[in-house]
C-alpha cells in the first residue's frame, strides 16, 4: 500500500499452505504501521492464512515475511495480537471473562504462576476501555456475541501488540453489533493501532475500510475500494458473476445471478405470451 508511514508488514514472494499445493502463491504485500487493512476473497481464498502467515502458524511456507522488522517463522512468537473467528471458539469452556483476557497475558509471560493484583487491574481498565467494565467474573459462554466479541479483543490486545488480527470479526453478529465492533476498531486505529481483518461483508464492511486486499490463491488487486470494487476485479477474486452499482458516492456490489434470472424469466414469459397470442391467431 502507498503511504509515507513506516512499513509494518512485508510479504515478498510468499507461497504457503498446509501440505500439498499451497494456498497462497507469489504474495508481495506491504502494509505500513498505522494501517487498516480488509481482506476479502470468497471462502478458501487464503484470507485466513494470510493472516496466520503473519504470526507463524503456516508449517510450509516459502518466500519472507516480516513484521515490525523481524522475520517472521513457523511457531514464531512475534507480538501480535489474535482475534479468532467466534465460531470456532469453544464456548464449554469453563472460563471467566478476566481469566480469558489474561491468557494472552501469560502468552508473554508463561512463567506467571498466578494472578496479580496488577493483572486484575489492566484487565478491568482494558475491558473499561472496551466497554465492558464490570464483567470480569461472568462466565464467557454467558456473553452476547458483541461482549464476546470484546473480550478476545481484550485478550489481543493485553500484550501492548504491533499488530492486531482479526479474523472475520462481524461474522455472525447483528448489525448494531458489527457497527459497534467497527466503529471500536475505528477508534483504536485512531489510537495509532495497526489493525488487519478478513471480512466476507463487501458492502457493510470492506467498502468502508481505506484499504483493501482482493485475495483468491493469490492477491488479486488492493487499494481504495472505491477504486478497485469494479466488476472486473471482483469478478476475478470471486469466480462470480457481480455488478458494481455506486449511488451517491456509495459502492454497492451485488450478485448478478438474480437479475439475469429475472431477464431469462421475463424473456421466457414474453416468448410464451408471443407464442400464445399466435395459437390463438392460428385457431381463428
Amino acid at each position: 500500500m502507498t503511504s509515507s508511514a513506516p512499513e509494518l508488514i512485508r510479504f515478498e514472494n510468499v507461497s504457503c499452505g498446509y501440505g500439498g499445493r499451497p494456498v497462497l502463491e507469489g504474495i508481495d504485500l506491504t502494509i505500513t504501521t498505522g494501517a487498516i487493512v480488509g481482506v476479502v476473497g470468497p471462502s478458501g481464498a487464503g484470507k485466513t492464512t494470510l493472516l496466520r502467515a503473519m504470526v507463524g502458524a503456516v508449517p510450509r511456507m516459502t518466500g519472507s515475511v516480516t513484521v515490525a522488522g523481524q522475520r517472521v517463522t513457523f511457531g514464531g512468537t512475534p507480538n501480535v495480537g489474535w482475534v479468532p473467528q467466534l465460531e470456532t471458539v469453544d464456548w464449554d469452556f469453563p472460563a471467566t471473562v478476566n481469566e480469558v483476557v489474561l491468557m494472552g497475558r501469560w502468552r508473554r509471560s508463561p512463567w506467571r504462576p498466578w494472578i496479580t493484583a496488577d493483572d486484575r487491574r489492566v484487565v478491568a481498565a482494558l475491558l473499561e476501555r472496551l466497554a465492558i467494565g464490570g464483567i470480569g467474573d461472568r462466565q464467557i459462554r454467558q456473553l452476547s456475541g458483541g461482549q464476546q466479541q470484546r473480550v478476545f479483543l481484550a485478550r489481543a490486545m493485553i500484550g501492548d501488540p504491533v499488530l492486531l488480527l482479526l479474523d472475520e470479526p462481524t461474522s455472525g453478529v447483528d448489525i448494531k453489533t458489527r457497527d459497534d465492533i467497527l466503529h471500536l476498531l475505528a477508534s483504536l486505529n485512531e489510537d495509532g493501532m495497526t489493525i488487519v481483518l478478513t471480512t466476507h461483508e463487501i458492502n457493510s464492511v470492506a467498502a468502508h475500510l481505506p484499504w483493501v486486499v482482493c485475495v483468491n490463491g493469490r492477491i488479486v488487486a488492493e487499494g481504495d475500494p472505491d477504486e478497485i470494487f469494479t466488476a472486473a476485479i471482483l469478478n476475478e477474486t470471486y469466480a462470480a458473476d457481480l455488478r458494481v452499482v455506486r449511488e451517491g458516492g456509495t459502492v454497492l456490489v451485488a450478485d448478478a445471478a438474480p437479475h439475469r434470472l429475472r431477464a431469462a424469466l421475463r424473456h421466457t414469459h414474453d416468448g410464451y405470451e408471443h407464442a400464445h397470442h399466435d395459437h390463438d391467431e392460428d385457431r381463428r
